[in-house]
């Protein structure tokens, strides 16, 4: 059973947004091709889906600037601007991802008082969305075990929200892969992304690009037609 994970592709992440990953939109044609190709059996999204109050941005904290760091009694606490607050515009999912092709969208990040990267769980692992829950569902629908479960997540950002998520699939127990070209990172120190992508396997989550999920084919020439 192969899954494809889209890790919060929103208007806030992508060009224009209050989060603007750089080129994060160009994730998008590529998830649609993705989506389109007939390759995967289950297609989830993800979607931050933060309360106004959320700790995670900077102007909920007095005199504290974006990209700071705060230590609290949950755990350190990345800084980020007012983002994918929900209800508003910033908050939904690229006009142009093909919404047709999606069977799942898994809200993350409501609680007010925790962060939540990873489309599984928070970043205490505290409480748990309901990805794992569907994954298994559609799993048991299909007489599918576990080992069988092959999950390819792409989307923004790399180095965070595809990270984390890429991360708890892994140690969940799914075989699971990063389709590289398909995200964008944030790179708030320079080659964040390739530190995460070397992080991330040594946690036995591989690489792979769409190109090799679905090949081109290349077309027949009449030469090569029988006769």
């Amino acid at each position: 059973m192969r899954i494809l994970l889209l890790v919060d592709i929103q208007n806030d992440f992508c060009p224009g947004g209050s989060l603007a990953v750089p080129e994060g939109d160009q994730v998008v044609p590529l998830a649609n091709k993705l989506m389109r190709s007939g390759a995967f059996d289950l297609v989830v999204a993800t979607q931050d889906w933060h309360p106004a109050d959320h700790i995670s941005f900077a102007d909920n904290h007095e005199g504290m600037k974006v990209f700071e760091k705060l230590e609290l009694t949950r755990g350190p606490q990345t800084l980020w601007p007012r983002h994918c607050v929900q209800g508003t515009p910033g908050a939904e999912l690229h006009p142009d991802l093909d919404r047709g092709g999606i069977h799942y969208i898994v809200e993350k990040g409501t609680s007010p008082s925790i962060d939540s990267y990873s489309g599984f769980f928070d970043n205490n692992h505290e409480r748990e969305t309901s990805l794992r829950e569907i994954v298994t569902r559609e799993a048991n629908l299909r007489g599918v075990k576990q080992r069988e479960i092959e999950i390819s997540v792409c989307g923004l950002a790399l180095d965070y929200c595809v990270a984390a998520t890429a991360r708890d699939a892994a140690n969940l127990g799914f075989r699971t892969q990063i389709v590289v070209d398909a995200c964008r990172a944030v790179n708030i120190t320079p080659g964040d992304d390739l530190r995460t992508l070397r992080e991330l396997a040594a946690v036995g989550v591989e690489v792979t690009t769409s190109g090799t999920l679905i090949p081109e084919r290349t077309p027949t020439r009449r030469s090569e037609l029988r006769p």
